[in-house]
């Protein structure tokens, strides 16, 4: 497994993950990221697609 973990402080929730991994990220109706914390690992070329394309360099994978 993957661990994902986003760092609010430095989200501004361009959304960009959303469009790499579409169903890891979400934007909610209130425009606050939500994620899962834990993808199987063959994922992995989604979830690191999500961390490049990320504005704020706020997406830090694990394992």
């Amino acid at each position: 497994m993957i661990k994902v973990h986003v760092d609010m402080n430095l989200c501004q929730s361009h959304g960009e993950c959303v469009y790499a991994a579409a169903d890891v990220f979400e934007l909610g109706d209130d425009d606050v990221l939500r994620w899962k914390e834990e993808v199987d690992d063959d994922r992995r070329a989604e979830l690191e697609e999500a961390v490049n394309v990320c504005p704020m360099a706020a997406i830090r994978l694990e394992g």
